[in-house]
């Protein structure tokens, strides 16, 4: 019945491409799916993100669209440059990292080599991408992350969209990376680091997709796979043990999770059986409290400005999870740099 640590999952996103930048996502996805799960499998990280037929779809409706909006009626200053003229470019890190998106960066590549074709009554080879390093591992400054060769202007043009890709999920990735070596590290080290939804619009799967790469976890990817049942919903509920009632009514398969501010209020949570009970903002004395508390089959999460010193003091035995937005709000994007290489 839990969706924490569920396959990563679609709302179904759909949206206008530029003509010449539509995909055909159905043909593609198998080759995208072989391309993910061979990335996945040379990772540093165990836990990793299930490849689902959903962020398949979603990462050529995340391209298209940043496409679109960067390209408009078309890149003006790549005109500048012969038709048929080809380069290779390298891309650098200028930070320390945990590289992240590699799969967007492709796409980025695949989109544009497919929409120049079309607007090209000559062959157009297609842009090769030399990856130097792997999805998930931890990189240094200066270090080489992947050579591209092909036509100059498809190169420039997607610049800034593969490079914007990679640095908010590299990002993402790597906040998650610390986090979950300060799990690791702590006296629990069973605990499991959850994400949130507090996502960047429009790169929810992408981000939860970077948290995993990280080694943290994903918590509800969206408002439909679970329920949790906060101050404002147990207000208009009646109650705890109503709200919970009602969700069982409504979705008897749907994990249901209650957030509540008082060990009073645990205890109610407790008493109508939810399956998770997220403890907002509870001092580490009230954690250690728990010990004495028969939370039957309940699984405890806590949140609530998450730091490292707060990881430590709430790795007691009866935490089960540690929920934080600061994973993907919480970011600096990677510095990266592209340039024409002889």
């Amino acid at each position: 019945m839990s969706s924490i640590n569920a396959a990563i999952i679609s709302p179904g996103v759909t949206g206008p491409a530029t003509q010449g930048l539509k995909t055909q996502t159905q043909t593609h996805n198998a080759t995208l799916k072989q391309t993910i799960e061979k990335l996945m499998a040379s990772t540093e990280q165990a836990q990793l993100p299930t490849v689902s037929d959903d962020i398949l779809a979603d990462i050529p409706h995340c391209v298209a669209r940043a496409l679109e909006e960067d390209i408009g009626s078309g890149d003006i200053t790549a005109q500048l440059i012969p038709q048929q003229q080809r380069a290779s470019a390298l891309v650098i890190s200028r930070d320390q990292a945990v590289i992240c998106g590699r799969p967007w960066v492709d796409e980025v590549f695949r989109q544009l080599d497919s929409a120049t074709a079309k607007q090209t009554d000559e062959p157009l080879e297609s842009t090769q991408i030399e990856w130097h390093i792997n999805e998930g591992e931890s990189v240094s400054p200066n270090q080489k992350l992947f050579t591209l060769h092909g036509n100059t202007r498809v190169l420039l043009t997607g610049e800034r969209a593969a490079l914007n890709f990679l640095q908010t999920l590299s990002a993402t990735a790597t906040t998650a990376r610390q986090y979950a070596d300060i799990s690791l590290n702590s006296a629990n080290s069973q605990i499991k680091i959850l994400d949130t939804r507090k996502t960047i619009p429009g790169l929810r799967l992408a981000q939860k997709y970077a948290a995993a790469v990280g080694g943290c976890q994903n918590h509800r990817i969206g408002l439909y796979d679970a329920f949790l049942i906060k101050e404002n919903h147990i207000a208009a509920c009646g109650g705890i043990g109503q709200a919970i009632a009602k969700a069982r009514e409504i979705a008897a398969d749907k994990l249901v999770e209650v957030e509540v501010e008082t060990l009073a209020e645990l205890h109610q949570a407790l008493a109508a059986k939810a399956d998770v009970v997220m403890l907002d903002n509870f001092s580490p004395a009230d954690i250690e409290a728990l010990s004495s508390i028969d939370l039957g089959e309940t699984k405890i999460e806590v949140s609530g400005d998450i730091t490292e010193e707060k990881i430590n003091a709430y790795s007691h035995g009866a935490v089960d999870f540690i929920s934080s937005g600061s994973i993907t709000k919480h970011i600096r994007a990677v510095d990266l740099s592209m340039r024409l290489v002889d």
